[in-house]
Protein backbone atom coordinates (compact mmCIF):
# COMPACT_ATOMS: atom_id res chain seq x y z
CA UNK A 1 0.00 0.00 0.00
CA UNK A 2 1.29 3.48 -1.41
CA UNK A 3 1.67 6.02 1.40
CA UNK A 4 -1.28 8.17 0.09
CA UNK A 5 -3.23 5.32 0.78
CA UNK A 6 -2.32 5.04 4.54
CA UNK A 7 -2.08 8.13 5.24
CA UNK A 8 -5.97 8.58 3.97
CA UNK A 9 -7.91 10.92 6.12
CA UNK A 10 -12.23 11.64 5.46
CA UNK A 11 -10.65 15.28 6.42
CA UNK A 12 -8.19 15.37 3.76
CA UNK A 13 -7.82 15.16 0.25
CA UNK A 14 -4.27 13.60 -0.30
CA UNK A 15 -2.68 13.53 -3.84
CA UNK A 16 0.38 14.25 -6.31
CA UNK A 17 3.85 13.02 -6.19
CA UNK A 18 5.93 16.41 -5.98
CA UNK A 19 4.99 17.65 -3.53
CA UNK A 20 2.65 15.30 -2.22
CA UNK A 21 -0.68 17.61 -1.35
CA UNK A 22 -2.64 17.28 2.32
CA UNK A 23 -5.77 19.25 1.64
CA UNK A 24 -8.37 20.04 3.59
CA UNK A 25 -11.60 18.45 2.67
CA UNK A 26 -13.93 18.90 5.95
CA UNK A 27 -11.99 20.27 8.99
CA UNK A 28 -10.21 23.53 8.49
CA UNK A 29 -8.91 24.04 12.01
CA UNK A 30 -5.60 24.31 12.49
CA UNK A 31 -5.67 22.43 15.99
CA UNK A 32 -6.61 19.21 13.85
CA UNK A 33 -4.26 19.20 11.07
CA UNK A 34 -1.69 19.94 14.17
CA UNK A 35 -3.13 16.73 16.40
CA UNK A 36 -2.86 14.83 12.94
CA UNK A 37 0.57 15.64 12.03
CA UNK A 38 1.75 14.65 15.64
CA UNK A 39 -0.57 11.26 15.29
CA UNK A 40 0.91 10.57 11.53
CA UNK A 41 4.46 11.49 12.44
CA UNK A 42 6.33 8.29 11.31
CA UNK A 43 4.50 8.04 8.16
CA UNK A 44 4.74 11.86 7.34
CA UNK A 45 8.07 11.40 7.99
CA UNK A 46 8.21 8.18 5.27
CA UNK A 47 6.54 10.69 2.87
CA UNK A 48 8.82 13.26 2.87
CA UNK A 49 11.47 10.68 2.63
CA UNK A 50 9.61 9.80 -0.43
CA UNK A 51 8.11 12.91 -2.14
CA UNK A 52 10.80 15.58 -0.95
CA UNK A 53 8.39 17.67 -0.43
CA UNK A 54 4.90 18.20 1.43
CA UNK A 55 2.27 21.18 0.21
CA UNK A 56 -0.57 21.76 3.01
CA UNK A 57 -3.15 23.57 1.28
CA UNK A 58 -6.72 25.09 2.44
CA UNK A 59 -5.97 25.44 6.10
CA UNK A 60 -6.91 28.06 8.35
CA UNK A 61 -3.25 29.34 8.39
CA UNK A 62 -3.54 33.32 8.62
CA UNK A 63 -0.27 34.51 10.33
CA UNK A 64 3.31 33.81 11.20
CA UNK A 65 2.39 31.85 14.31
CA UNK A 66 -0.09 29.67 12.53
CA UNK A 67 2.88 28.92 9.93
CA UNK A 68 5.28 28.09 12.51
CA UNK A 69 3.16 26.11 14.66
CA UNK A 70 2.53 23.76 11.32
CA UNK A 71 6.63 23.55 10.77
CA UNK A 72 7.17 22.77 14.76
CA UNK A 73 4.84 19.81 14.33
CA UNK A 74 6.69 18.43 11.93
CA UNK A 75 10.40 19.44 13.29
CA UNK A 76 10.21 20.94 16.57
CA UNK A 77 13.42 22.34 16.65
CA UNK A 78 13.52 25.35 14.35
CA UNK A 79 16.48 27.43 13.58
CA UNK A 80 17.54 30.76 13.00
CA UNK A 81 20.93 31.21 11.92
CA UNK A 82 21.43 32.66 8.78
CA UNK A 83 24.45 32.07 6.68
CA UNK A 84 22.84 32.69 3.06
CA UNK A 85 23.31 35.62 0.96
CA UNK A 86 19.61 36.91 0.66
CA UNK A 87 18.40 39.35 2.58
CA UNK A 88 15.86 38.57 4.87
CA UNK A 89 13.93 40.67 7.88
CA UNK A 90 12.90 38.35 10.51
CA UNK A 91 8.95 38.31 11.24
CA UNK A 92 9.26 36.21 14.75
CA UNK A 93 11.91 34.96 16.60
CA UNK A 94 12.23 31.92 14.03
CA UNK A 95 9.94 32.71 11.01
CA UNK A 96 10.92 35.62 8.38
CA UNK A 97 10.45 36.91 4.89
CA UNK A 98 11.56 34.41 2.17
CA UNK A 99 13.54 37.21 0.46
CA UNK A 100 13.63 41.05 0.66
CA UNK A 101 15.09 41.19 -2.94
CA UNK A 102 13.13 42.80 -5.61
CA UNK A 103 10.56 41.02 -7.49
CA UNK A 104 12.09 41.56 -10.47
CA UNK A 105 15.50 39.22 -9.32
CA UNK A 106 15.12 35.87 -9.71
CA UNK A 107 16.47 33.28 -7.04
CA UNK A 108 18.23 30.40 -9.26
CA UNK A 109 17.69 26.83 -7.29
CA UNK A 110 19.08 26.19 -4.79
CA UNK A 111 19.33 23.50 -1.26
CA UNK A 112 19.19 25.98 1.82
CA UNK A 113 22.87 26.53 2.83
CA UNK A 114 24.35 24.53 1.23
CA UNK A 115 27.91 25.33 1.20
CA UNK A 116 28.00 25.16 4.83
CA UNK A 117 28.99 22.54 7.85
CA UNK A 118 25.82 22.58 8.79
CA UNK A 119 22.82 23.45 6.58
CA UNK A 120 19.13 22.98 7.30
CA UNK A 121 17.64 19.68 7.63
CA UNK A 122 13.99 20.64 6.56
CA UNK A 123 12.82 23.93 5.16
CA UNK A 124 9.54 25.42 5.30
CA UNK A 125 7.62 28.03 3.35
CA UNK A 126 4.06 29.82 3.91
CA UNK A 127 2.23 31.98 1.44
CA UNK A 128 0.76 34.90 3.86
CA UNK A 129 -0.17 36.91 0.44
CA UNK A 130 0.38 35.07 -2.79
CA UNK A 131 1.73 36.88 -6.20
CA UNK A 132 -0.72 37.25 -9.34
CA UNK A 133 -0.89 34.78 -11.47
CA UNK A 134 1.59 33.28 -13.61
CA UNK A 135 4.43 35.52 -11.05
CA UNK A 136 6.59 34.89 -7.70
CA UNK A 137 5.68 30.95 -7.90
CA UNK A 138 8.33 28.93 -5.76
CA UNK A 139 9.67 26.74 -7.62
CA UNK A 140 11.13 23.40 -6.63
CA UNK A 141 12.96 21.10 -7.96
CA UNK A 142 14.36 17.40 -7.29
CA UNK A 143 18.27 17.25 -6.96
CA UNK A 144 18.28 13.23 -6.78
CA UNK A 145 17.14 13.66 -10.57
CA UNK A 146 18.98 15.75 -11.65
CA UNK A 147 22.52 13.98 -10.35
CA UNK A 148 21.29 10.85 -11.68
CA UNK A 149 20.48 12.18 -15.32
CA UNK A 150 23.58 14.00 -15.51
CA UNK A 151 25.81 13.36 -18.00
CA UNK A 152 28.21 10.88 -16.95
CA UNK A 153 31.80 12.76 -18.23
CA UNK A 154 30.15 16.20 -16.70
CA UNK A 155 29.33 14.17 -13.37
CA UNK A 156 32.55 12.06 -13.37
CA UNK A 157 34.39 15.53 -13.30
CA UNK A 158 32.12 17.25 -10.62
CA UNK A 159 32.49 14.48 -8.46
CA UNK A 160 36.33 14.49 -9.05
CA UNK A 161 37.22 17.74 -8.73
CA UNK A 162 34.25 18.94 -6.20
CA UNK A 163 34.07 22.48 -5.93
CA UNK A 164 35.25 25.83 -4.60
CA UNK A 165 33.55 28.98 -3.80
CA UNK A 166 34.57 32.53 -2.95
CA UNK A 167 32.40 35.50 -1.66
CA UNK A 168 33.57 38.70 -0.76
CA UNK A 169 31.81 41.17 1.57
CA UNK A 170 32.65 45.01 2.32
CA UNK A 171 33.01 45.99 5.38
CA UNK A 172 30.67 47.45 7.90
CA UNK A 173 29.14 50.78 6.53
CA UNK A 174 31.22 50.73 3.64
CA UNK A 175 29.66 50.63 0.08
CA UNK A 176 28.86 47.25 -1.64
CA UNK A 177 32.18 45.68 -3.59
CA UNK A 178 30.12 45.20 -7.27
CA UNK A 179 25.94 45.05 -8.17
CA UNK A 180 26.22 41.18 -6.80
CA UNK A 181 26.53 41.91 -3.12
CA UNK A 182 23.85 41.54 -1.24
CA UNK A 183 25.27 42.16 2.19
CA UNK A 184 28.10 43.39 4.07
CA UNK A 185 29.77 41.15 6.67
CA UNK A 186 28.51 42.07 9.83
CA UNK A 187 25.26 41.52 8.00
CA UNK A 188 25.58 38.20 7.40
CA UNK A 189 27.32 37.07 10.91
CA UNK A 190 25.10 39.49 12.92
CA UNK A 191 28.60 40.69 14.66
CA UNK A 192 31.23 42.96 14.32
CA UNK A 193 33.43 41.09 16.32
CA UNK A 194 35.81 39.40 13.88
CA UNK A 195 36.65 36.73 16.50
CA UNK A 196 33.00 36.02 16.61
CA UNK A 197 33.09 36.14 12.94
CA UNK A 198 36.38 33.68 12.21
CA UNK A 199 34.78 31.16 14.80
CA UNK A 200 31.67 30.98 13.04
CA UNK A 201 33.54 30.68 9.93
CA UNK A 202 35.07 27.53 11.10
CA UNK A 203 32.66 25.87 12.77
CA UNK A 204 30.69 26.32 8.94
CA UNK A 205 33.56 25.14 6.67
CA UNK A 206 34.74 29.09 5.44
CA UNK A 207 38.17 30.10 5.60
CA UNK A 208 38.36 34.13 5.94
CA UNK A 209 40.45 35.96 4.65
CA UNK A 210 40.71 40.06 5.80
CA UNK A 211 41.29 42.46 3.27
CA UNK A 212 43.16 45.93 4.01
CA UNK A 213 39.78 47.87 2.85
CA UNK A 214 38.36 45.92 5.96
CA UNK A 215 36.03 44.00 3.49
CA UNK A 216 35.59 40.40 4.21
CA UNK A 217 36.75 37.34 1.54
CA UNK A 218 35.37 33.27 2.26
CA UNK A 219 36.84 30.56 0.42
CA UNK A 220 34.90 27.12 0.82
CA UNK A 221 35.41 23.70 -0.51
CA UNK A 222 32.92 20.97 -0.65
CA UNK A 223 31.74 18.10 -2.54
CA UNK A 224 29.40 18.52 -5.17
CA UNK A 225 26.59 16.11 -3.99
CA UNK A 226 25.67 15.04 -0.80
CA UNK A 227 24.25 11.26 0.11
CA UNK A 228 20.86 11.75 2.02
CA UNK A 229 21.47 11.22 5.74
CA UNK A 230 18.81 8.64 5.99
CA UNK A 231 18.02 7.24 2.58
CA UNK A 232 21.91 6.86 1.13
CA UNK A 233 19.94 8.38 -2.36
CA UNK A 234 22.37 10.71 -4.11
CA UNK A 235 21.49 14.40 -5.14
CA UNK A 236 23.33 17.99 -7.17
CA UNK A 237 23.92 19.59 -3.98
CA UNK A 238 25.57 22.80 -3.95
CA UNK A 239 25.27 26.44 -4.81
CA UNK A 240 26.63 26.69 -8.09
CA UNK A 241 23.12 27.74 -9.92
CA UNK A 242 23.80 30.90 -7.92
CA UNK A 243 27.38 31.56 -7.20
CA UNK A 244 29.02 31.49 -10.58
CA UNK A 245 29.14 34.83 -12.19
CA UNK A 246 26.95 33.71 -15.29
CA UNK A 247 24.15 32.76 -12.96
CA UNK A 248 21.86 35.74 -13.55
CA UNK A 249 22.05 36.16 -17.23
CA UNK A 250 22.27 32.23 -17.17
CA UNK A 251 18.75 32.20 -15.01
CA UNK A 252 17.11 34.97 -16.95
CA UNK A 253 17.58 33.12 -20.20
CA UNK A 254 15.40 29.94 -19.39
CA UNK A 255 12.73 32.21 -17.53
CA UNK A 256 12.18 34.13 -20.60
CA UNK A 257 11.74 30.75 -22.29
CA UNK A 258 9.47 29.77 -19.85
CA UNK A 259 7.44 33.20 -19.70
CA UNK A 260 8.81 34.92 -22.93
CA UNK A 261 7.84 38.85 -22.15
CA UNK A 262 9.23 41.83 -23.32
CA UNK A 263 9.81 42.67 -19.40
CA UNK A 264 11.81 39.62 -19.03
CA UNK A 265 13.65 40.27 -22.20
CA UNK A 266 14.60 43.95 -21.09
CA UNK A 267 15.55 42.01 -17.89
CA UNK A 268 17.98 39.36 -19.73
CA UNK A 269 19.78 41.96 -21.43
CA UNK A 270 20.64 43.60 -18.55
CA UNK A 271 21.87 40.71 -17.00
CA UNK A 272 24.36 39.73 -19.76
CA UNK A 273 25.60 43.42 -19.77
CA UNK A 274 25.80 43.11 -15.97
CA UNK A 275 27.93 39.51 -16.65
CA UNK A 276 30.20 41.63 -19.31
CA UNK A 277 31.12 44.18 -16.37
CA UNK A 278 31.80 41.15 -13.47
CA UNK A 279 34.15 39.50 -15.71
CA UNK A 280 36.32 42.34 -16.31
CA UNK A 281 37.10 41.60 -12.73
CA UNK A 282 39.42 39.21 -11.22
CA UNK A 283 37.43 35.95 -10.29
CA UNK A 284 38.80 36.05 -6.56
CA UNK A 285 37.13 39.94 -6.23
CA UNK A 286 33.86 38.99 -7.35
CA UNK A 287 31.13 39.04 -4.67
CA UNK A 288 30.17 35.70 -5.13
CA UNK A 289 31.62 33.03 -7.92
CA UNK A 290 32.37 29.19 -8.16
CA UNK A 291 35.12 26.98 -9.40
CA UNK A 292 36.25 23.27 -9.26
CA UNK A 293 37.93 22.55 -6.42
CA UNK A 294 41.35 23.07 -8.03
CA UNK A 295 40.62 26.41 -8.36
CA UNK A 296 40.26 26.38 -12.08
CA UNK A 297 36.88 27.65 -14.39
CA UNK A 298 34.30 25.33 -14.95
CA UNK A 299 33.31 24.81 -18.69
CA UNK A 300 30.62 27.24 -19.60
CA UNK A 301 29.13 24.08 -21.25
CA UNK A 302 29.20 21.40 -18.02
CA UNK A 303 27.12 24.91 -16.16
CA UNK A 304 24.42 24.95 -18.81
CA UNK A 305 23.98 21.30 -18.66
CA UNK A 306 23.26 21.19 -14.97
CA UNK A 307 20.77 24.65 -15.98
CA UNK A 308 19.20 22.64 -18.34
CA UNK A 309 18.26 19.41 -16.25
CA UNK A 310 17.36 21.74 -12.92
CA UNK A 311 14.45 23.21 -15.51
CA UNK A 312 13.77 19.86 -16.81
CA UNK A 313 13.15 18.29 -13.34
CA UNK A 314 11.81 22.44 -12.06
CA UNK A 315 8.20 22.05 -10.57
CA UNK A 316 6.24 25.34 -10.60
CA UNK A 317 2.69 25.07 -8.57
CA UNK A 318 1.04 29.14 -8.22
CA UNK A 319 1.01 29.46 -4.53
CA UNK A 320 -2.80 29.81 -2.70
CA UNK A 321 -3.09 32.00 0.05
CA UNK A 322 -2.07 29.72 3.42
CA UNK A 323 -0.38 27.07 1.49
CA UNK A 324 2.45 25.83 3.46
CA UNK A 325 5.45 23.87 1.82
CA UNK A 326 7.73 21.66 3.71
CA UNK A 327 10.67 20.64 1.91
CA UNK A 328 13.40 17.95 3.01
CA UNK A 329 16.73 20.04 2.02
CA UNK A 330 19.10 17.13 1.71
CA UNK A 331 17.15 15.97 -1.81
CA UNK A 332 15.03 19.17 -2.90
CA UNK A 333 16.05 22.83 -4.12
CA UNK A 334 13.78 25.50 -4.13
CA UNK A 335 13.92 28.74 -6.05
CA UNK A 336 12.29 32.44 -6.82
CA UNK A 337 10.42 33.58 -9.99
CA UNK A 338 10.32 37.02 -10.58
CA UNK A 339 7.14 38.78 -9.71
CA UNK A 340 5.84 42.66 -9.75
CA UNK A 341 3.18 42.72 -6.96
CA UNK A 342 4.88 44.69 -3.84
CA UNK A 343 2.24 43.14 -1.42
CA UNK A 344 3.41 39.40 -1.83
CA UNK A 345 4.26 38.09 1.08
CA UNK A 346 6.43 34.48 1.44
CA UNK A 347 7.62 33.28 4.64
CA UNK A 348 10.23 31.05 5.90
CA UNK A 349 11.61 28.23 8.67
CA UNK A 350 14.01 25.89 8.97
CA UNK A 351 15.12 23.58 10.87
Amino acid sequence: MCIRDRLTNNNYKIYGDFPLTIEANKHKRLEILLDWLRKEKSLLEEAMLKHGAIRFRKFDVRTPEDFEKIARAIAPELKNDYLGTSPRDAVTDYVFHASELPGYFPIPQHCEMSFCANPPEFLFFSAMNPSEENSGETPICDMRKVWSQMDENIRERFRSKGMKNVRNYSAPGAPAADQMQLKSWDEIFQSTDKEIVEKKCHEEGFDPEWKKDGGLRLWGTQAVSKQHPISGVEAWYNHLAIFHVSSPAGEYQRICDFRPTEENRSILEVARSLEKDMREKPPEDLSMHTFYGDGSEIPEEDIEHVRDLIWKNLQVNAWQKGDVLAIDNASVSHGRLPYKNEDREILVCWS
